[in-house]
C-alpha cells in the first residue's frame, strides 16, 4: 500500500509545484522546477515505488516489462488521484491556469518527442546503466530537457496525470506522452541489448 501512496504523493507534489509556477512568479523556470521537483521524488520515494509519478512513464515501464500490469495500473490510479488533489487544491487556493489546450499535430509531436527523450533517461536508470548516486539528477535532467524540447508546439507537459492536474488534459496530453515513453524506453533497452 505505501507504494500506492508514494505514487499518488508524488504525482500530488509534482502537480501542486506546477500549478504554483503557472499561478506564481518564480525566480526559475516552470521545467526546470518540475525537473528539480521530480529529482527530488526519485531521491525521496524511489525506493518505495519507482517513482514513476506519471501514468506514460508507468505505461513505457510496463511495456519493458519492468512492472506487472496489475501493478501499473493501480499505480496509474493513485497517479491521477495525486493529481486531481494537486488540482482540486490549487482551485480551493484560487490558483487558476489559463492554458491552452489544442489537439494539433504540432501538440502531438512536442509531447511525443519530448517525452520520448525525457524517457531514454528513465530507461537507462531503470535498465541498470546509471550509478544510484545520480539516479535523481538523470531523471530530473531529462524532464528538464524534454519539457524544454516540448514546450516548442505545446503546453510541455509530458504527464497525463500532470495534465489533469494544471488544466491542460485532453486526449493529446494523454496519448502523445504514451507513445513517446514506450518509444524512448523500447529505442534506449534496443541500444543496450546484447
Amino acid at each position: 500500500m505505501k507504494k500506492y501512496f508514494a505514487e499518488g504523493l508524488g504525482t500530488f507534489l509534482l502537480s501542486f509545484v506546477v500549478i504554483a509556477s503557472l499561478h506564481g512568479t518564480f525566480p526559475v523556470s516552470t521545467p526546470l522546477l518540475a525537473g528539480l521537483t521530480l529529482g527530488l521524488m526519485v531521491y525521496v520515494i524511489g525506493s518505495i515505488s519507482g517513482a514513476h509519478i506519471n501514468p506514460a512513464v508507468t505505461v513505457g515501464i510496463w511495456s519493458i516489462g519492468k512492472i506487472k500490469t496489475p501493478e501499473a495500473i493501480k499505480y496509474i490510479f493513485a497517479q491521477f488521484i495525486g493529481a486531481g488533489v494537486a488540482l482540486y487544491l490549487g482551485r480551493y487556493l484560487g490558483w487558476e491556469t489559463t492554458l491552452s489546450v489544442a489537439n494539433t499535430a504540432r501538440v502531438i509531436f512536442a509531447e511525443f518527442i519530448g517525452t520520448a527523450f525525457f524517457t531514454l533517461g528513465i530507461a537507462a536508470v531503470v535498465l541498470g546503466k546509471v550509478p544510484t548516486d545520480v539516479h535523481g539528477v538523470v531523471i530530473g535532467g531529462s524532464l528538464l530537457l524534454g519539457l524544454s524540447l516540448a514546450a516548442l508546439g505545446s503546453n510541455a507537459v509530458l504527464n497525463p496525470a500532470v495534465a489533469l492536474g494544471i488544466g491542460s488534459f485532453s486526449w493529446s496530453y494523454v496519448v502523445a506522452p504514451i507513445i513517446g515513453s514506450v518509444a524512448g524506453m523500447n529505442v534506449f533497452r534496443w541500444l543496450v541489448h546484447e
